[in-house]
């Protein structure tokens, strides 16, 4: 079956019936249901983001560069220490943690375990920003956002510019991206931290995942997070217990439907140097596998053929953008703590 979209035949899928199943994204059954059998996890892969992190509190608090900024990343730093120690003292042989807000330079390892790997700025592949992970083998997810064009604090997928990002339907998370891109390597998603919404996507679209939610409704105080970091770190425990999540994989085809928010005009400068298909404001894009998908928004969102032909130059300089911002975050956190 396809609608038109401005006249682009868009293939969708067919309407539910009690033998088929056509909401959102179609999971094969090893990715629906939790394995059947219990997993000794001795290596954790964290993925560490802002907006669902104690100390973020209003979109100045996540952006580059301001005081608000500076005093998150360090809020980040402690929520994310919190859950180290806690996977250490649980029996975890290794803890590896990146980085993945912007410019993947938010952390402050010295005010991380120093046990833990922290892995900052971003790397190619074969995981997207990751790089390899390794022998990895669960991810907890930590600090997180729920997707473009829903509720939730601060949401967005990869970048504020989609006001909406919607794949067979249904809003799409981040949570499925980094997921998915782990699934080739084994990876389980066991853990989640955002805000209830965030939360609440991560639960539908991977069951048996377990997720702590933080309120968003009011700043915390000193007090209130040293409580949030303890709960934090209970949760991320617990998820080492029991029947973990399958690898993430779900089934294709993906049909996306992306809405730009600052226009046509914006949209066609995305669009239009990889040759995806547009009407007005909307992209269109037709994968068969979800990573196949996740390197196309990359595209879209972040680079040009230009930018992608010559990558491991433009991720010298990104990086190198990101470690000078970290070290004004230490000079901002040296002046206010002299204040």
């Amino acid at each position: 079956m396809r609608v038109h979209l401005c006249g682009l035949p868009i293939p969708v899928l067919a309407k539910k019936t009690k033998s088929s199943i056509s909401t959102s994204h179609r999971l094969a059954p090893q990715s629906v249901a939790p394995s059947q059998d219990r997993h000794s996890f001795r290596s954790i892969l964290i993925l560490a983001d802002i907006e669902g992190s104690s100390g973020c509190d209003s979109y100045r608090a996540s952006s580059f560069l301001t005081r608000s900024w500076a005093q998150a990343c360090a809020s980040m730093s402690r929520d994310v220490d919190a859950v180290v120690r806690a996977l250490f003292d649980a029996g975890i042989e290794q803890v590896t943690v990146q980085d993945f807000h912007r410019t993947a330079y938010n952390l402050l390892p010295e005010l991380i375990d120093p046990r833990a790997r922290i892995i900052c700025g971003y790397r190619r592949g074969p995981v997207p920003g990751l790089g390899h992970p390794g022998n990895a083998q669960a991810v907890m997810m930590l600090g997180m956002h729920a997707a473009s064009g829903t509720p939730g604090f601060l949401p967005h997928t990869l970048t504020s510019r989609l006001a909406s990002v919607r794949v067979n339907d249904r809003p799409l998370a981040e949570v499925e991206l980094f997921s998915a891109s782990l699934a080739p390597f084994g990876v389980r998603p066991i853990f989640f931290s955002g805000c209830a919404v965030a939360c609440a996507q991560a639960r539908e679209r991977i069951p048996g995942i377990h997720t702590i939610a933080i309120d968003k409704q009011i700043p915390l105080e000193v007090p209130d997070k040293m409580n949030w970091r303890r709960s934090l770190a209970r949760g991320a425990v617990t998820a080492l217990q029991g029947i973990p999540p399958a690898p993430y994989r779900p089934q294709g085809p993906f049909q996306a439907v992306i809405r730009i928010r600052d226009g046509a005009k914006a949209a066609a400068h995305m669009a239009s140097p990889w040759g995806f298909k547009r009407c007005g404001a909307t992209l269109m894009l037709h994968t068969l596998d979800m990573n196949t998908l996740y390197n196309h928004l990359i595209q879209l969102c972040y680079l040009k053929p230009l930018t992608y032909k010559t990558l491991p130059v433009s991720l010298f300089l990104f990086n190198l953008m990101g470690r000078l911002g970290r070290q004004w975050v230490r000079y901002q956190l040296i002046r206010s703590a002299g204040h």
